[in-house]
């Protein structure tokens, strides 16, 4: 098998719901949890086996219902949380809560086993993110690089902090924020930004963008009609403090500086329908990964406005004569902006992508269908950026 070919892997149920485990440093790891409205529904922990090309699972029942949204603990590879579809006789609501993969499982029955759920221990219950006044959860995310103990749930119109105590088991809210204006608008998605002591985050309701103080709960910017249509995701660039990426369904990416925000510092326009998910590499920001409606993934390379435009800047202790002739003769020329590879081993609306926080080469998607698909960074891009 070539070394950049595809690695597929099929869940028997629908599925919308993918990140990386963040705390596992060593092994290649996602979650992924399932939609399923017969069947009770899963969190699959699947592990890719590099130097075999092969991947493996471990699935975990995720027994209170649709699995909509999925976080990881930056501090404990065992603990993550999720958003899921609640439904009674009188009605359905989204909830949230925190979760142990439970410590002792055996591995062997789960892939021992055609239909994995038959085998299949349940994840832990730590806690319930309610304090019984807020609901229709939409997503929920960790303290970047924190301890685990500090996390944000966005509710439709509320920003929620959360403070878990020692062992995961309490959740106590410490503070939050509304939002307010006509129309009673709806959060649809959050990032916490990893710069300025972690003090900031990023909401998207509607066409709009806004910064928040999390330790005041105060709006610190504010990006109207950011996008022509609803914005589906952010993500802030990770060596770059005030740089943020959104994306939409305007079929649009923009990129913005916080400090300027009239105009997005660069747009792209690849996809032809909904864009749902954008995320910057962690290490290497001008590799920029896209996933929408219309089936493909895109490997974008944004490095004009990267931390490195020019490429690695060249070693000044290394002073021969040899090499001050060369740098002489051959100036360095910026790299351009463009398109790495379109990935369309998917058939289904692509509702994530996601690098691996272990392999800074390698990502996964995840289609309604229930596929997932690795990739790799293509070496040749690879080594342009190492070399």
């Amino acid at each position: 098998m070539e070394d950049d070919a595809p690695v597929i892997y099929g869940l028997e149920f629908q599925a919308r719901a993918l990140t990386p485990q963040v705390a596992e440093t060593d092994a290649i790891r996602f979650l992924v949890g399932t939609q399923s409205l017969k069947f009770e529904n899963q969190i699959h922990q699947i592990d890719f086996d590099d130097e075999n090309n092969i991947l493996n699972k471990n699935v975990f029942l995720h027994q209170p219902g649709e699995v909509w949204h999925v976080s990881a603990s930056p501090a404990d590879k065992a603990v993550l949380t999720t958003v899921y579809n609640k439904t009674s006789e009188q009605k359905a609501e989204m909830c949230g809560a925190v979760w142990r993969i439970p410590s002792e499982f055996d591995a062997s029955a789960n892939d021992a086993q055609d239909d994995a759920s038959a085998s299949a221990q349940a994840l832990e219950l730590l806690c319930h993110l309610d304090d019984g006044n807020h609901s229709n959860m939409v997503s929920t995310v960790w303290e970047p690089a924190g301890d685990g103990k500090k996390l944000i749930s966005l509710t439709e119109n509320n920003i929620l902090m959360w403070d878990l105590d020692v062992s995961s088991s309490q959740a106590k809210l410490s503070s939050s924020a509304t939002l307010e204006g006509k129309g009673n608008p709806k959060f649809t998605a959050g990032r916490w930004n990893p710069h300025h002591n972690c003090t900031q985050m990023a909401t998207a309701n509607d066409t709009t963008i806004r910064g928040w103080d999390v330790r005041t709960m105060q709006q610190v910017y504010c990006i109207d009609n950011a996008h022509g249509q609803l914005v589906r995701e952010l993500d802030f660039n990770p060596n770059k403090q005030y740089y943020l990426v959104s994306c939409g369904d305007d079929c649009n990416v923009k990129f913005w500086d916080v400090r300027n925000s009239t105009e997005p510092v660069l747009t792209l326009s690849e996809h032809s329908h909904w864009v749902w998910s954008v995320r910057y590499n962690h290490f290497h920001d001008q590799l920029v990964l896209t996933s929408s409606s219309d089936s493909r993934v895109i490997l974008h390379n944004m490095v004009s406005i990267s931390s490195e435009p020019f490429g690695h800047l060249i070693d000044e202790d290394d002073d021969s004569e040899e090499d001050e002739e060369n740098k002489k003769e051959k100036p360095r020329e910026p790299e351009k902006d463009g398109v790495i590879g379109t990935y369309e081993e998917h058939e289904d609306s692509v509702y994530a992508a996601e690098w691996s926080t272990a392999d800074p080469w390698l990502f996964a998607s995840l289609s309604y269908d229930g596929r997932l698909v690795i990739n790799r960074v293509p070496k040749a891009v690879k080594y342009k950026i190492l070399l």
